[in-house]
Formats: C-alpha cells, structure tokens, sequence
C-alpha cells in the first residue's frame, strides 16, 4: 500500500533537485560575471590615475604651448606656467569646499594671459570658513602687476547639488567694499550679484563679466601655501576601491550560493540517508 506514494515522491524530489540546480547554477554565472566586470571597471580606473600621474609628470606648458591647445582637455591634469594679470575684482568664492574635511572656499580669479585677449579661471586655493560670521571672508592677497603663477590643467570647478537654484546661483550673501575681509549678501535671485556662490557655471560667468574667458576647462593653482590660501587639492576622486568592494560582495555571493548549494542539495540529504539505512 505504501509503494505509490513512494513512486510519487521520488520524482518530485527529483523535479526539485534540477530546479534548485538551474536556479543556483543561474546565480553563481551572474555573481560571477558582475563580479568580473567591477574588477575591469577598477583596472579601467587604475588606467585612468595612471594616465592622471603621467600628466602630472610632464614638464610645464609655456604660455604659447597652451595658447595652442585647440582641445585642452585632452592636457588634462598637465602643469602649465602663465605670465599675466589676475582680475582681482571679478573673485569668486564657492561655498561648501572642504580641504582636509574642514568646511569653506575655493577662491576663483580671471587671469588674463600676458600679450593676448584670452583670460582663464584660476582655482587660486582654499580658505576656511568663518565659523562665527558665515558671510565673512578671510582676507586673502592678490598680487598686482604681471605675475608669474603654475597651475595644472582642470576641468571646470565641479558643481555641487543646489535646490531650487539655477547653475552659478549666488549665495544669499552680497559683497562688501572691504578686500581684505570680505562679506556677502544678496536675495536667493539675484545671480551674480555676489562672491560667494554655491556653483559658477564659466558660461554665464562669461556672460556676466564681459571677459574673453576659456569654458572649457580652468586651471588649479599649485605649490605651496601662499597668499592666505591653501593648495592641497584633493585627488580626483575615481572610486577604485568602491569597484573592488562591490567585486568582493558579488564574488562572495558566489561563494556563498556554492557553499548553500553543496550543503543543502547534496551534504544534506546524504546525511539523512545514513542516517535513514542506520535507523
């Protein structure tokens, strides 16, 4: 009487066994696959700060070598040195840069480049936040007359999140006559009518100022602190280690699927075999 539902257990069992299986063998290849392409976007990355250090190495562009690029981004990260003229009163400071994990400024000035019309952005340096007066300006110096300054080859000063403003928006600050120390206060709308902003689009500060000014990339400043501003520049940020995390979860599901699958589907239902035969 017992033999028909024997009859009929085993095949579901079976049935279960290759489903389990299809199932298992389907996330271990996709484990394994994802796993494989985060570890090629971290080689690509390497390539990449690689390639950014040997930029970094190359000897300094002369003014005429630079004045040459029709593309400069592809001399990204490349030293330059530049004789010219900073524009002192078109000086922005974007708000919410950190150096070091302390909260306050990048200082940006126009240079205007010796014996032509063009003028480029310069990310001068970083100074802190006044911590007590959130629209004062610590008081930085800028050199009068032609200035000799080297700088590396960037792209345009990275945009933050800002809500419900347009890029290059000016912080609700506007600023005062003082040079050597700074405030700011203007309406949440009124865009460029103060030094302190959240974001600077080079188009519209283009538009703004009036200047022959280069959009498509600026330069950083370089060399040691000076002028009341600091110029350890944070690497870029590329995100190696976040692939090789991600490359480790994928991998150790993987491991972990086999570890489940050899358990469960095989070490399992031995035991309770012999166990079955010794009863």
């Amino acid at each position: 009487m017992n033999a028909q539902p024997l009859q009929t257990s085993r095949p579901g069992r079976a049935g279960r066994f290759w489903f389990v299986t299809a199932v298992a063998v389907l996330v271990l290849a996709a484990a394994l696959s994802l796993g494989r392409w985060q570890l090629s976007r971290a080689a690509q990355k390497e390539a990449l700060q690689a390639e950014i250090e040997a930029q970094k190495n190359l000897p300094p562009l002369d003014p005429q070598a630079f004045l040459a690029l029709a593309d400069a981004t592809t001399a990204m990260h490349r030293p330059v040195r530049l004789r010219g003229l900073w524009l002192a009163p078109h000086t922005v400071y974007l708000d919410n840069r950190q150096m070091h994990g302390v909260p306050g400024f990048y200082v940006l000035t126009p240079f205007a480049l010796e014996g032509t019309e063009q003028t480029v952005l310069i990310q001068r340096g970083w100074i802190q936040r006044n911590f007590t007066d959130r629209a004062k300006l610590e008081p930085i110096e800028t050199p009068s007359g032609l200035v000799e300054v080297t700088a590396r080859i960037a792209p345009p000063p990275a945009h933050l999140l800002e809500l419900g403003k347009g890029d290059g928006a000016a912080a609700p600050a506007p600023a005062a006559s003082a040079p050597a120390a700074p405030t700011a206060a203007a309406t949440p709308d009124s865009v460029g009518s103060s030094r302190i902003r959240q974001n600077l689009a080079l188009e519209a500060f283009r538009a703004e100022t009036g200047l022959p000014l280069r959009t498509d990339v600026s330069l950083q400043q370089t060399g040691p602190a000076s002028e009341g501003l600091q110029r350890d520049w944070p690497a870029p940020a590329l995100g190696v280690e976040k692939h090789y995390g991600y490359a480790f979860q994928w991998f150790g599901l993987a491991a972990l699927v086999v570890f489940l699958y050899v358990w469960f589907q095989l070490i399992a239902p031995f035991r309770r075999a012999r166990l079955a035969r010794r009863g």
